[in-house]
């Protein structure tokens, strides 16, 4: 089953790598054609449409997979309601469109917050299907759609903010029915919103299923196991989205000034994005596994191993973007990169991050959703009253600090917690012990660096192989130790 769970993720991971390495190649795009003040304006509508997205899913799909099996009607009736949810949440902020701008100060870019309310509806609406191709396990459809919308995403961007201006000059008459130089990083909006309207095309298969028909006993039911999870979510996108949320208002500066401290710290925050595609494709595959693997006999035991071999190859991935830093800075503008102390504190979070999701499978298996919303609850609140605090006084710096002990603190809490309601043999010290291992490699990098004065590369390839040789010597005494087990 490990092999099976390896496959799913490796699917799941290969489709978010490669779309997301595309969608990655359009940050240098960003970073090299606009300011950090307008790349500003974009992380803060990115950082809105984070809460947004939440009240327009409110935990449906999670509550389809934990329903799915028992009822034949569980798709048609989440779809329905969602469907039903977006509508409306939709009308509301194309009604009030010229009051949510004036309110962002934007009075002068209304289009700003229509894009993103027909944007979020689209990825609600798609959310659903998604689950179900996951459920199905068709995780072929589920990323060749994946890498179609991230593919036009990066062709629109490429022909709005670099062939657009360059066709400008050459005065070519159609060209003023597409293209307006004043709407600028809207164009970052638009490529966004015309992609997710093509993922919801292809996705029509699954939304006519809406037909089976809604069950409303059902629906209750799912509801009740579901708003726990709105709960979850929601303090889910305070721990993630909040310092970007907060930075342009925090900030002891004047609001352009602000814009660029938040867009300076978005664009480093895009460096730790090996780290986040990893855990994205594991959640994918790791959600179903862990609920259709629960009945089995050593579920726990292998529950155990998957947390061990994710911490293996988190902290590779770490030591990776960490180790040859002076490399992946080049991803960014120049302008960008007074940020880049951010990024081993926020890959370290996310490592966190990463653990605490392995964790979290005991509130779900149990039914204690209330529970594990009581967790994030506790993380929200670490994460608002840090950025409070330290934003003024640390600038972007603590919003980082804040994130890794945020998650760090989840990730405790839910360990404690699981071994009470659902306890899994997790071997903890080989957890820790790899961490420990990790961070210290990356801090030696930094002495060495100044005592032998090796070329960057080299030194970051040394440390990077004596990781691999340490983890490999160790993975195989343990192997030698289980298989005396029996004997003994």
């Amino acid at each position: 089953m490990l092999k099976k769970l390896a496959t799913q993720t490796a699917i799941y991971g290969l489709s978010s790598i490669f779309g997301r390495f595309l969608n990655y190649l359009l940050v240098p795009l960003y970073t090299y054609y606009f300011t950090a003040t307008e790349y500003g304006v974009v992380s803060e509508f990115y950082a809105y449409s984070g809460f947004l997205s939440v009240f327009l899913l409110l935990g449906f799909e999670t509550g389809y997979f934990r329903f799915r099996v028992d009822n034949p009607k569980a798709y048609s009736t989440a779809l329905s309601f969602i469907l039903l949810l977006n509508l409306s949440i939709t009308l509301l902020l194309i009604t009030f469109n010229s009051a949510i701008s004036n309110g962002l100060h934007y009075p002068t870019h209304p289009e700003y917050v229509m894009c993103f309310a027909l944007i979020l509806s689209l990825d609600a609406l798609a959310a659903l299907p998604f689950a179900k191709l996951r459920a199905e396990n068709r995780a072929l459809r589920f990323a060749s759609i994946k890498i179609v919308e991230i593919i036009l995403t990066v062709a629109l961007s490429l022909f709005f903010i670099v062939l657009c201006p360059k066709l400008q000059v050459q005065n070519i008459p159609w060209l003023s029915y597409v293209y307006h130089e004043e709407i600028g990083v809207g164009y970052i909006f638009l490529a966004n919103l015309i992609a997710s309207a093509s993922k919801f095309i292809f996705l029509t298969p699954q939304l006519k299923e809406i037909r089976v028909g809604f069950d409303w006993v059902l629906f209750k039911c799912m509801a009740k196991y579901s708003l726990p999870i709105v709960v979850i979510s929601f303090a889910g996108i305070i721990n993630e989205m909040l310092d970007r949320a907060l930075l342009k208002y925090l900030l002891p500066y004047d609001n352009a000034t602000n814009l660029a401290q938040l867009g300076i710290y978005s664009a480093c925050y895009k460096l730790s994005i090996l780290m986040t595609l990893f855990i994205q494709a594991f959640r994918y595959a790791a959600e179903p596994f862990f609920f259709s693997y629960s009945k089995k006999g050593d579920a726990k035991l292998i529950y155990a191993r998957v947390l061990h071999y994710f911490t293996i190859f988190c902290v590779f991935i770490f030591l990776l973007v960490t180790l040859y830093l002076d490399f992946f800075k080049y991803f960014i503008g120049e302008e960008f990169r007074a940020g880049l102390k951010v990024v081993p504190v926020l890959l370290l979070a996310n490592l966190f991050l990463g653990i605490y999701v392995n964790l979290s499978i005991w509130y779900k298996l149990s039914d204690r959703t209330l529970m594990g919303a009581g967790v994030s609850l506790f993380g929200a609140g670490l994460t608002i009253g840090l950025n409070l605090y330290w934003i003024p006084l640390l600038g972007y710096m603590g919003s980082a600090y804040a994130t890794l002990i945020c998650y760090a603190a989840m990730a405790a809490l839910s360990y404690a917690l699981g071994q009470k309601y659902y306890p899994v043999a997790y071997d903890m010290k080989s957890v820790v012990g790899y961490m420990i291992l990790g961070i210290g490699l990356y801090f030696a990098s930094i002495e060495l660096q100044t005592l032998l004065r090796w070329q960057s590369g080299c030194l970051a390839s040394t440390l990077m192989l004596l990781y691999l040789l340490i983890t490999l010597l160790f993975e195989l005494r343990q192997l030698r130790i289980q298989r005396l087990k029996p004997q003994g």
